[in-house]
C-alpha cells in the first residue's frame, strides 16, 4: 500500500466522490495511524482547527418501552416503570436553561399509553416558555407514535413539528443491516423504517443527525453497510448535521453473556477515522466522551472528529449501564479542547456559534 494510495482517500472526499464498497472495507486492514492521518487531513481541510460543542440537556421521560432491546440496561423490568409528568420535565428544562443549556432532547422508550397530544402538549409548553432548541424523540419513537396513532409517518412529525420539535436525534441507529437488528432489537423499527421517517423529516425541513452503536455483533461489512446508508440518503435530502458513532456499553444488558466487554478505544478510534473518509458529504463528526471518556475524546480530535458533542447535563440511558456518569461542564471541554492546541466555541444545534472561548 502507497503513500499514493492513501491519498487518493483524501483526494475522492474532498472531490465528494463516493468511495466503492471493496474501497471503504479495505480501510478496516489500513495501521491506525495511517488512519488517523488521513481523516485528520479531511477534518482540517473541510473544518479547520475550531472544535465546537453544545450546552444540553437529555431528559429520558419514560423507560417503559415495548422493544426491550438485547443492548439495552435502560427499560423498565418491573417495579422502576415510570413516566415524567409535564411539571416535572419543565422543571428539568427550567434547571438546564439556567445553566445555560441551548438544546434540549427529550427521548424515552416506546410507550404505548403515551399519545401524541401529550408530546404536542409538552412540546408546545416548552417552547412557549422557553428560547430552546427541541432536539428530540429519535426515528424509532416517531415509528411507534405513527403505529399507535395508526397515521403516517410524515403527519406524525407535521404535528409535532407544529408543536414546537425543531429537529431528531439519529438515535436508535444501533447498526442500519436488518441481520444486525434481527439479533439486538428485534421489536423496533427495521432499518428501511428508520431511514423513512429521518428521509420524512428531511422533507419536512427538519435537521437531524445519525447516529451507529457499534462494538456488539456487527462485522466489518455491516459497518461499511450502515455508512453507506446515511452517506446515500445525505446525497439525496442533504438534512443530516453531524454523524456520532459510539461503543456499546454491555454491562447489565441482555447481550453481556455474548459480549463481555466494550471494544478498545483503538476500535473506536479505527470506525471514527473511517467514518470521516467515507462520510464526504458530512461536515461535522462528533466525538463521544460519553463511552469513551475525556482522554480518548480528545484523541478523536486526531482522528476525523471535529464536534465535542453536548454537556450533558442529564442523561439516563448510558448511566443505566452501569457506566460513570458525571455531566461536563462548559468549562471541562473548553480546557479539555484548549489542551490539544485547538480552538473551541459554543454553538447551537444548527452548528451556528453562540461564543468563542
Amino acid at each position: 500500500m502507497s503513500m499514493g494510495c492513501y491519498d487518493d482517500f483524501t483526494t475522492k472526499n474532498l472531490n465528494n466522490e463516493d468511495l466503492s464498497f471493496n474501497e471503504a472495507l479495505r480501510l478496516f486492514e489500513y495501521p491506525l495511524p495511517v488512519l488517523g492521518r488521513i481523516s485528520d487531513e479531511i477534518r482540517k481541510i473541510k473544518c479547520g482547527d475550531l472544535v465546537t460543542f453544545v450546552v444540553d440537556i437529555n431528559i429520558n421521560y419514560t423507560n417503559v418501552c415495548t422493544s426491550k432491546c438485547r443492548f439495552c440496561a435502560f427499560y423498565a423490568k418491573g417495579n422502576d416503570a415510570y413516566v415524567l409528568s409535564k411539571e416535572e420535565i419543565l422543571k428539568k428544562v427550567k434547571m438546564a436553561v439556567e445553566m445555560g443549556a441551548t438544546q434540549v432532547m427529550i427521548q424515552g422508550g416506546l410507550n404505548p399509553e403515551l399519545r401524541i397530544e401529550w408530546f404536542e402538549d409538552v412540546f408546545s409548553t416548552i417552547k412557549k416558555q422557553f428560547d430552546v432548541q427541541l432536539h428530540s424523540l429519535s426515528p424509532p419513537e416517531i415509528y411507534f407514535l405513527a403505529k399507535i396513532e395508526n397515521t403516517s409517518i410524515k403527519e406524525v412529525l407535521e404535528r409535532l413539528k407544529n408543536a414546537g420539535l425543531d429537529s431528531l436525534p439519529g438515535g436508535g441507529a444501533e447498526i442500519l443491516t436488518d441481520r444486525v437488528r434481527s439479533i439486538i432489537s428485534p421489536n423496533k423499527v427495521n432499518t428501511s423504517g428508520w431511514l423513512k421517517v429521518i428521509e420524512n423529516a428531511h422533507k419536512l425541513g427538519m435537521r437531524t443527525t445519525a447516529t451507529m452503536m457499534f462494538g456488539h455483533v456487527e462485522s466489518d461489512r455491516d459497518i461499511i453497510e450502515h455508512l453507506f446508508k446515511i452517506r446515500d440518503l445525505q446525497a439525496k435530502t442533504g438534512g443530516f448535521t453531524a454523524f456520532i458513532p459510539w461503543t456499546f456499553q454491555p454491562e447489565r444488558t441482555e447481550l453481556f453473556k455474548e459480549v463481555k466487554k466494550a471494544v478498545p478505544p483503538t476500535r473506536y478510534l479505527q470506525v471514527l477515522a473511517i467514518s470521516r473518509i467515507v462520510l464526504h458529504n458530512f461536515r461535522n463528526i462528533q466525538a463521544s466522551w460519553l463511552t469513551q471518556g475525556f482522554d480518548v475524546a480528545k484523541l478523536s480530535l486526531f482522528f476525523g472528529a471535529n464536534d465535542f458533542g453536548g454537556t450533558m447535563i442529564e442523561e439516563n440511558v448510558v448511566r443505566a449501564t452501569g457506566k460513570q456518569f458525571v455531566p461536563a461542564r462548559v468549562e471541562d471541554i473548553v480546557n479539555a479542547v484548549k489542551s490539544v492546541g485547538r480552538g473551541v466555541a459554543q454553538r447551537r444545534t444548527d452548528y451556528k456559534i453562540i461564543r468563542y472561548f
